[in-house]
């Protein structure tokens, strides 16, 4: 039996291109099937766990996809705003907690999630070094962050403008890194979350500056009066917050009427959380209440409908390309003539030259199978991210 083997290893290996043509097409055969069933498979997983594990979103009416990626996934496109207000009545009511979301800006590549504490405790996320942010201007940044920034407690990140010409004059927030989160293997691992007062500095809603009061800030001035000081353009803003400045940010208008992009809902028990459906049921009502679990697996519905097409079009590839492998060995048996002939001349069976022949078959299949298993492995480690990615580009 080695004889044989050694046989058809050496035979595949003299026609190398034809054997790596053979093995690579067959490999696709199996592959693309099981590939794409197993990062469906997993990516599904990753989406519902999230989805499943936060009860209730309110968010502005639009779409519920839009407001479930934006505030489970941090997506980079963030639905229509909601007044804080929302998150207020949702806590005052005494049927649910209402964590507030701002989910808007980012630094560099990772998203600013403008949250509270009470996230923390709800996701679970414990941290590694150092703690919550304490004062506006602090973040806690996930271990993906800091893995790729190099940032520790003690460190900044800058917040980044919304467009390379910020007209507002809204400039970069510097941010002391207050803690770092344990790696937590969700969306959690890649951003950056510091108090929504906090966002709302980012977004010029809050601000800081001189005291006006002072004489070395009277070139800002643009008018004086007995109760009122009125500054011009030239009035120098703090892009960082410092214990020293702290005191001089402050907030115009009711808070309550401050953006969010949703309010994470966690109800009492089930029966507040109906509730709490049915007030938004009013078509009246200017919000939307929804259940992520519902609103990812719709998505994923239109994701495995597109899966089924593409499994049936591979289908059909790989009843082709195995027809052709099949035209292939018949068409080298027949250019081979001479050599079976030749191999039963010096004494080769019948059954002995099949053998040869089957075995060429056998080698070209496990190694197609070999590779295909290592390509699906692969994907079922690393295929979820990049199906995320596409999915919350």
């Amino acid at each position: 039996m080695r004889d044989v083997l050694y046989l058809a290893w050496r035979y595949l290996v003299y026609h190398r291109w034809k054997t790596a043509i053979l093995i690579t097409s067959i490999m696709l055969i199996v592959y693309l099937p099981v590939g794409l069933n197993a990062v469906v498979e997993r990516s599904g997983e990753h989406l519902t766990a999230r989805a499943a594990a936060t009860p209730l979103l309110i968010g502005a009416k639009g779409s519920p996809i839009e407001l479930a990626l934006n505030s489970l996934y941090f997506s980079a496109e963030y639905p229509a705003l909601i007044d804080y207000s929302e998150a207020m009545s949702v806590t005052e009511s005494g049927l649910a907690d209402g964590i507030p979301l701002y989910v808007r800006f980012r630094s560099r590549s990772h998203p600013i999630v403008g949250t509270s504490l009470d996230y923390f405790d709800f996701q679970g996320l414990s941290f590694a070094t150092g703690r919550p942010m304490a004062v506006l201007g602090e973040c806690v940044v996930g271990a993906a962050v800091a893995e790729t920034l190099g940032v520790q407690p003690g460190d900044a990140v800058f917040s980044s403008t919304e467009t390379v010409f910020d007209l507002a004059g809204v400039y970069p927030l510097k941010m002391k890194v207050a803690g770092v989160l344990e790696r937590a293997f969700t969306p959690d691992d890649n951003a950056i979350f510091v108090d929504a007062k906090t966002a709302w500095i980012i977004e010029g809603l809050g601000h800081g500056h001189q005291d006006l009061a002072l004489p070395e800030a009277s070139s800002g001035v643009l008018s004086r009066s007995e109760d009122n000081i009125v500054a011009n353009a030239s009035i120098v803003q703090y892009n960082e917050i410092t214990a020293e400045n702290v005191d001089s940010f402050h907030f115009h208008g009711d808070l309550s009427n401050y953006p969010l992009t949703a309010v994470l809902v966690v109800p009492k028990d089930e029966k507040s959380g109906v509730i709490l459906r049915g007030r938004f049921a009013d078509a009246d009502v200017s919000s939307q209440i929804v259940r992520p679990v519902t609103v990812i697996d719709e998505l994923l519905d239109t994701i495995l409908t597109i899966q089924q097409f593409i499994v049936a079009a591979v289908i059909i590839v790989a009843s082709a390309t195995v027809a052709t492998a099949a035209l292939v060995f018949l068409l080298s048996l027949k250019l081979r003539r001479r050599e079976i002939d030749t191999m039963h001349k010096i004494g080769g069976s019948r059954l002995r030259v099949a053998s040869t022949l089957f075995a060429e078959v056998l080698i070209v299949v496990i190694l197609s199978g070999s590779l295909a298993a290592v390509m699906t492995m692969i994907t079922w480690r690393y295929g979820p991210g990049v199906i995320e990615s596409f999915i919350l580009a």
